[in-house]
């Protein structure tokens, strides 16, 4: 048996009986070794401790507890009132508010799973409670918090940006647009639906009452722009901006709005370094996954049978976005991005193709598999929230899910949307 096989099924073999991916790819390559036969099976935490040992991904465990911390500060709350009192006037503002509110707090966590069990907890009760379908509202919140990763700080572009030696700042830029014109299509959907089916209205707002809910907010969305324009300016790298990011949380929270007491904190450092070890380990196992395969000549392989059958970079981006959208069904995000973007990425190198314009891509593709079945995270976290099944949400979800691969085409089409700020701005 080839070593391609051995490594396919075997990471496969363990991950139906139940392993999580990095085990199984740490357990697939243990068996691969065994079978070249010469290779001394130390290779295997030599590896692991390389591909951990990068100051950049430093910035992975700052930025999850900077969400944590702003979360449990009362930026969420905070972030809700401004986007009701700003679209709370139209017929279905509320829903409407959900995508602003995601947008906004996507700049400050860059995880859509997170965001997805914050803002959801306060904003499905809510869209229930004032006549909206718990499917509908399962679906706008899941599908908006499809944005996290995508606008930045964003955690799979940091791992896109260790796995290809890419500046963090260009892909952070890259991905504001796409982001924006996905949040304005779920604006548009969300409206349209709203007036068609005749969902309430929430009241509008004074200048006041809008003034207010900004101030009281002020504080949190200066974070984005903190992070944003701290790296861009070179005050400080990614990693630094990390750490004044979860610094600039706590001072929010404790002495602002007052919310993080000890307990608090203890409990937002837990959940932080629970989430941080899930997403190292996956990093630490891509490492082995790509020495592995560089090793036994893996992607030469499948670069030679792609080249050879696919020689049009539109084309190929096609057919890795089919190919991503499968793939997103059944393996998380972070997950999928170490196991293909080793493979995939020296190929659409040798067709030409843009580096950033395809780690958009490859991310985007990646996040939409958060809001479908059976794996997707977002849409069983917003199911469960709205208390009805699976079944039930994936209903609610579609028309938000095709909005979103119809964004992914646009993208894929259009590349002037991922790579105009770059350009502009220099990031590379």
């Amino acid at each position: 048996m080839s070593t391609i096989a051995i490594l396919t099924l075997g990471t496969f073999g363990l991950m139906l009986i139940g392993l999580p991916i990095a085990f199984a790819i740490i357990g697939a390559s243990a068996l691969t070794l065994m079978f070249v036969g010469h290779i001394s099976l130390m290779v295997i935490p030599q590896n692991l401790f390389i591909g951990l040992d990068s100051f950049s991904l430093l910035a992975i465990p700052f930025f999850v507890l900077a969400g944590s911390l702003m979360s449990a500060g009362g930026i969420t709350q905070r972030l809700l009132d401004l986007a009701n009192a700003l679209l709370g006037r139209f017929r279905g503002g509320l829903a409407m508010s959900s995508v602003l509110s995601s947008a906004l707090f996507a700049g400050i966590s860059g995880s859509a799973v997170a965001d997805t069990s914050a803002l959801g907890r306060i904003l499905i009760p809510a869209m229930k409670e004032s006549g909206y379908p718990a499917r509908f509202a399962s679906g706008i919140v899941a599908s908006a918090n499809v944005m996290a990763p995508i606008i930045p700080p964003s955690i799979p572009f940091i791992v896109v940006s260790t796995l290809t030696g890419q500046s963090v700042i260009t892909l952070f830029l890259a991905g504001i647009l796409p982001g924006l014109f996905y949040m304005c299509a779920l604006f548009g959907l969300a409206a349209w639906i709203s007036h068609r089916r005749q969902y309430p209205l929430q009241g509008r707002s004074s200048g006041h009452e809008i003034w207010v809910a900004f101030y009281r907010a002020a504080a949190g969305l200066a974070l984005p722009v903190l992070i944003v324009g701290g790296i861009r300016s070179g005050i400080f790298n990614i990693t630094e901006a990390a750490v004044v990011a979860a610094l600039y949380a706590l001072l929010v929270g404790t002495l602002v709005y007052r919310r993080i007491t000890l307990p608090v904190l203890g409990r937002s450092l837990a959940s932080a370094a629970r989430t941080t070890a899930l997403i190292m380990i996956i990093v630490a196992a891509a490492r082995l996954l790509g020495w592995l395969m560089a090793y036994t000549g893996i992607p030469a392989i499948i670069s030679d049978f792609v080249i050879t059958n696919i020689d049009n970079p539109l084309v190929f981006l096609l057919f890795v976005n089919v190919l991503l959208l499968v793939v997103g069904m059944f393996i998380e995000t972070n997950a999928a991005l170490v196991m293909l973007i080793p493979v995939l990425y020296p190929i659409a190198m040798k067709l030409g193709v843009n580096p950033t314009h395809f780690s958009v891509i490859v991310v985007v593709n990646l996040c939409i598999g958060l809001i479908t079945p059976p794996a997707g995270l977002c849409l069983n976290i917003s199911s469960v929230l709205a208390k009805i099944g699976l079944e039930e949400g994936t209903r609610g979800v579609l028309p938000f899910l095709l909005t979103a691969i119809a964004t992914l085409i646009a993208l894929t089409l259009f590349p002037q949307i991922t790579l105009l700020l770059p350009e502009l701005l220099g990031g590379s």
